[in-house]
């Protein structure tokens, strides 16, 4: 008699398996396709640390009762970076650093550029003058009033942000600031976590874009402010519209009466319809996108869609216009312009395809094990007008290499060592503890959306929390093939602890762009390029002196094209203050390739107050100023 076996229960295990087993192998990172060692000898840095550890350092906030049990959460950002030329020696050597450590905002030479002055931090007023229920999140250097002169914005979380405005005539220390609410003193409590400086309109003059995180109003960090009805989490992990109303402050005019000019500003903030003004915003990105002169704006928001907006000013009024992708049959809806679930934390431009559009990078979350979301890489599908039009990208972040990094925050590009090809340097890292917090993430992520906002539907993540806290910054450097390979580790760029705001400058003039990098609860680092200069282009574009008795001011806005000798064309243009919490000096850094010596055509397009211009000379390899008369 013949036996007949059902192997069914047997093959049901084993093909569970093999699927497994190959869709890991179908989704891996493909291998670089060079020697990664090579990539690695073009670069080389000096990494010091910027700053020591101030008495009692804590690493970790004071908080609404509320939220006491989920306090490694809310103490996760605050540190920030800035590169600027604040004691008026036309190079971008001065440090603004924030320091979640003992909430300090503080100005000091970059290591390196000698002792030019003493540190010294900046305060609204006479010490203890800030409340404990008030912390700095970012400094953003910046002309606020058209004097020539550099200002730095400090925006809060308690309060609305303070501009501390150069005192002409004065020698580069505390008191050579005023403190100057760019509200007018209107006693409103923001949380603020990113700043951005453009002019929008096409006035001219320079606005303050400012992303709010959590509800106006919320005392997050009050730990006597008992039952605050305004302490709200996020309403949902992946389509957010209840945190703080992000703001438009527009140039309205400068008051010119007093010692110091003083910035006066209308509210725009109507610009922004309900939902995008409350998405939990983390990253700014302005970038002009279609050659009218006017920025667009890229908008990077935690727990849900990101915004890109069509810029539809017109002097003294801010309209945008949202553009959304198009869809294709193999294209993850998260992977559309305008349609993500994903934690966006940051934003550069890069031209990835050189067709003189910008790209478009953004930070997420792509913890391997963990939350394995998906950096972007919006690369242009075509040129010319958007308007009317489905937004002109797609995503192309796995096949070049960008896709999985790590706990994304603030991203930065450029040409690290003057081939006239792009590097990506990106800060990474959550929370740094003892244990492993993922289960706990893993259980927030399933949370009902009627019940996350409430802080007492959380889990724990208190001290010890540990959620990629241990990740390394990748320096992402483009191979032959044309992918991104990460060579940080092998740069010895090894992170003190996560980090959170990037900023990028040349300090020194030597034709080779360094970097700042803001560490949260650790001391920030400061990487000098050290690898060799190669023909390089500098150049700072300036606007002439907007009042008599004043001084050149960046052209913040103002595109450059720069046509090498090989035929190569390169384009840049002048925001600083884009992405998270880092701001990169105000200068633009071309990599000219092997033509040491020859001069180079160089096209400028800017606006000012009369309206959009454009200017065409020949530069020599170095380093220039260019005042747009």
């Amino acid at each position: 008699m013949s036996r007949r076996w059902d192997l069914r229960p047997a093959l049901a295990p084993a093909l569970a398996i093999a699927l497994c087993v190959g869709v890991g192998w179908a989704t891996r990172a493909p291998a670089a396709a060079g020697d990664p060692d090579a990539l690695a000898r073009r670069f080389s840095w000096a990494i010091t640390d910027v700053n020591g550890d101030p008495p009692a350092a804590r690493t970790e906030r004071a908080v609404e009762p509320a939220l006491r049990h989920i306090r490694a959460w809310i103490s996760a950002v605050g540190a920030s970076a800035g590169l600027a030329d604040l004691d008026g020696n036309a190079r971008p050597d001065d440090v603004c650093l924030v320091d979640p450590r003992d909430d300090a905002v503080t100005v000091l030479p970059a290591p390196g550029t000698g002792a030019r002055y003493a540190a010294f931090p900046l305060v609204p007023g006479p010490p203890g003058n800030v409340p404990a229920a008030v912390a700095p999140m970012g400094c953003m250097p910046g002309d606020l009033n058209e004097d020539g002169l550099t200002d730095v914005l400090v925006y809060f979380w308690g309060r609305t942000p303070l501009a501390f405005l150069r005192v002409p005539g004065t020698t580069l220390a505390a008191t050579a600031f005023r403190a100057f609410d760019v509200t007018g003193g209107s006693g409103e409590i923001w949380n603020s976590t990113t700043a951005d400086l453009a002019d929008l309109d096409g006035d001219g003059h320079l606005d303050l874009l400012i992303g709010n995180y959590f509800p106006d109003g919320a005392r997050v960090l009050d730990a006597s402010a008992h039952d605050d009805p305004l302490i709200r989490m996020q309403d949902s992990m992946s389509n957010a519209t209840n945190g703080g109303r992000n703001r438009i402050l527009r140039l309205d005019h400068v008051d010119r009466t007093g010692p110091v000019p003083l910035p006066r500003y209308a509210d725009a903030s109507a610009a922004f319809p309900d939902d995008q003004a409350r998405s939990w915003t983390l990253a700014f990105g302005a970038q002009d996108l279609d050659g009218d002169g006017l920025p667009e704006l890229y908008t990077a928001n935690d727990f849900g869609r990101d915004h890109l907006l069509d810029n539809r000013s017109t002097p003294g009024h801010i309209a945008f216009t949202e553009l959304r992708g198009r869809r294709s049959a193999s294209m993850p809806k998260s992977k559309v312009i305008g349609n993500d679930s994903f934690k966006s934390m940051g934003v550069a431009f890069p031209d990835l395809n050189a067709d003189g559009r910008p790209d478009i990078v953004v930070s997420n979350i792509t913890t391997q094990w963990g939350l394995q979301e998906s950096n972007f890489a919006y690369v242009s599908t075509g040129t010319g007008p958007i308007r009317g039009r489905p937004a002109p990208y797609t995503d192309r972040s796995e096949p070049l290499g960008l896709s999985r990094s790590g706990w994304g925050w603030d991203v930065k590009a450029a040409d690290f060592d003057n081939d006239g090809t792009d590097e990506l340097i990106q800060a990474v890292g959550f929370v740094a503890g003892r244990g492993n917090d993922w289960p706990q993430l893993q259980e927030l992520a399933m949370t009902n959306d009627d019940v996350l906002r409430f802080p007492w539907a959380w889990p724990n993540f208190g001290p010890g929390t540990d959620i990629a806290g241990h990740q390394r910054d990748p320096f992402l450097v483009r191979d032959a093939d044309g992918r991104y390979v990460d060579i940080g580790e092998r740069l010895g760029i090894a992170n003190a602890g996560p980090s959170r705001g990037i900023a990028v400058a040349d300090v020194d003039h030597d034709g080779r762009a360094d970097v700042l990098i803001a560490n949260q609860w650790a001391r920030s680092q400061f990487l000098r390029n050290t690898g060799p200069a190669g023909a390089y282009l500098g150049l700072r574009p300036l606007l002439p002196a907007a009042a008599p008795g004043g001084h050149p001011r960046p052209a913040i806005g103002a595109a450059v094209t720069v046509t090498r000798a090989d035929g190569r064309v390169l384009r840049q243009q002048l925001f600083p203050a884009n992405g998270h919490t880092g701001v990169n000096g105000p200068e633009l850094l071309f990599g000219l390739g092997a033509a040491a010596g020859t001069p180079v055509p160089v096209t400028v397009t800017w606006r000012d107050a009369s309206g959009p211009h454009t200017t065409t000379t020949s530069l020599s390899p170095g380093w220039h100023d260019l005042v747009l008369a």
